[in-house]
């Protein structure tokens, strides 16, 4: 029996459209490199600026970090540094806001589970306000403390997703299982994949397994120095870098930030 031409069609056209959508676009990124590669480190642990921003300098290495004021106050100088050799200094709210699962922020009574999205922009916003006033930058970039994107809980739950496209130009989540398409990525919702507590080949591996459609892959840590499930092993770093550096390997090593800027100009949008 023949089905009716109102049943075919739709079939047909969600085929095509999906064929459409899931076309290869390919990119060109600087220097004709397959992938694009950004190093993020995340809280402004004392460890980044104390052991990593040496190492990251001897190879003139631009990462982005993303800094909250507890710890940039500790080592103010140290950061207007990490500034003056050209890092990047990112946003990651006042409070380091996550989900209250972690005891003493639901203790503080700042967990995101109680916060409201009038009070995520006025911390988020402090934050920013910080970094202006204490580093002279006005960040552009945005790192989503412990990966999460919401406030509430239950049927009131709220994504603040929306907050940072608002206020930044990106902003970076954590912990997930794939790179980011340059052609489709959502800019407010960038992926990472984490190095803390891994060897160089275990990140290599990671790396070579996400390499499909010159993909952008942002690296994510935390301290830097013995490593340990939050630090990346300085060794590690300098095997890391230099395997990025190295031009046979097809990547282009820059900050978050300077990457979505050429990602913006240049990629190519899906119907």
């Amino acid at each position: 029996m023949l089905k009716p031409m109102c049943v075919v069609l739709p079939l047909l056209l969600s085929s095509q459209t999906l064929a459409k959508s899931s076309d290869y676009l390919g990119f060109d990124y600087p220097n004709k490199a397959k992938n694009a590669v950004s190093i993020s480190f995340d809280d402004a642990r004392h460890s980044q600026v104390d052991t990593g921003l040496a190492l990251l300098n001897k190879y003139q290495v631009k990462a982005t970090f993303y800094v909250s004021p507890f710890n940039v106050k500790e080592r103010v100088e140290k950061w207007q540094m990490a500034v003056k050799t050209g890092h990047e200094i990112a946003n990651h709210t006042a409070s380091h806001l996550c989900t209250g699962n972690f005891e003493w922020l639901r203790e503080l009574g700042v967990s995101l589970e109680q916060f409201t999205l009038k009070e995520m922009e006025q911390d988020i916003l402090k934050g920013q306000d910080y970094i202006k006033a204490t580093l002279n930058v006005t960040p552009t970039a945005f790192a989503y403390p412990c990966g999460n994107t919401f406030v509430g809980r239950g049927a009131n739950t709220k994504s603040y997703v929306p907050l940072i496209a608002k206020h930044f130009k990106t902003g970076r989540t954590w912990l997930d299982e794939t790179a980011n398409n340059p052609n489709f990525t959502d800019f407010s919702q960038l992926t990472s994949l984490p190095i803390d507590g891994l060897t160089f080949e275990e990140i290599k591996k990671t790396i070579e397994q996400h390499r499909t459609n010159n993909s952008w892959i942002i690296l994510a840590g935390h301290d830097i120095g013995k490593r340990d499930q939050y630090t990346t092993g300085s060794d590690v770093l300098e095997q890391l870098i230099v395997y990025l550096q190295d031009p046979k390997n097809g990547f282009w090593l820059d900050t978050v930030s300077n990457v979505a800027d050429y990602v913006e100009a240049n990629r190519k949008a899906f119907d």
